[in-house]
């Protein structure tokens, strides 16, 4: 008994020096050793996207390369299952989720949160020629959204509503029919086919790939219901040193008028959060 006990007791102390170990690492020290701060992405436009000639481009990927060159490391971009971004993120294959990620308090449980950075809102994407019709009546109309999504969490009544919120998603979508996709592209393509009736995503998202000119010119955007206000973050590991590491290079990126450029390049001026906004 007295043997099984010490045993016990030495694998504890071991686990609790291991663990003590993990925690005083320096994940940036990780970072600068490869060379490259790798992120996940998911694609969507004016955030992460693939131009005409197939170059990733859009405002998230702009400004992680030019924080990148600042710390002077490498970036690489690897498209993820946005379900999965925190077992990705644990388990190293990527070092931050960067990309139009709303700041929530469970990602502020699970990950360590960038400063914000682009506000946002939830919007409603529908075929234009039958707005009214569903603007009249969401009951029994068929809802997509990106699983693990804002639009998601905020439809199922996982992220809770705070004080800019003036139509609970929760309680207006109650008598609709929800379906999960696996990306906001995906929704709008649910919509577009008419598979769905409504696509929940992003703002940001909705405005830059829905309307005249785009591949999806018969579709509207509806911001009528205001599902309330959101911020944009970047994740790293919990108890991250890169977190304030990134946060000052956006700070520095913002005062020498880089974000600002990239931003306007990208539609998303009006969008920025201000630096002192915090």
């Amino acid at each position: 008994m007295k043997k099984l006990l010490c045993m016990v007791l030495v694998l504890m102390m071991v686990f609790s020096a291991g663990a003590a170990m993990a925690e005083s690492e320096s994940d940036w020290a990780y970072i600068q050793g490869k060379g490259k701060l790798t992120i996940g992405i998911t694609l969507f436009a004016p955030i992460n996207y693939y131009d005409e000639n197939n170059e990733l481009i859009g405002f998230d990927t702009e400004l992680a390369k030019a924080v990148c060159e600042k710390l002077g490391v490498e970036v690489e971009f690897i498209e993820i299952n946005w379900d999965s971004k925190e077992i990705e993120l644990n388990s190293k294959n990527i070092d931050a989720i960067w990309n139009g990620m709303c700041i929530t308090e469970e990602r502020k449980q699970n990950m360590s949160m960038s400063r914000p950075y682009l506000y946002n809102t939830q919007a409603m994407v529908m075929k234009a020629d039958k707005e009214a019709d569903i603007m009249a009546d969401i009951a029994g109309k068929y809802v997509v959204a990106e699983q693990g999504s804002t639009g998601e969490g905020k439809l199922q009544g996982t992220i809770a509503d705070d004080d800019t919120v003036v139509v609970s998603a929760k309680e207006y979508f109650k008598d609709a029919n929800y379906t999960p996709v696996d990306s906001m592209a995906k929704a709008l393509m649910e919509v577009k086919s008419g598979i769905a009736d409504v696509a929940l995503v992003d703002s940001v998202c909705a405005l830059a790939m829905v309307g005249e000119g785009t591949d999806y010119d018969d579709l509207t955007v509806n911001l009528d219901n205001n599902f309330g206000l959101q911020e944009y973050g970047i994740g790293f590991r919990v108890g991250s040193d890169v977190t304030e590491l990134v946060n000052n290079a956006i700070i520095e990126l913002t005062k020498d008028g880089t974000v600002a450029q990239i931003a306007e390049k990208y539609g998303l001026t009006d969008m920025l959060v201000p630096v002192d906004a915090e």
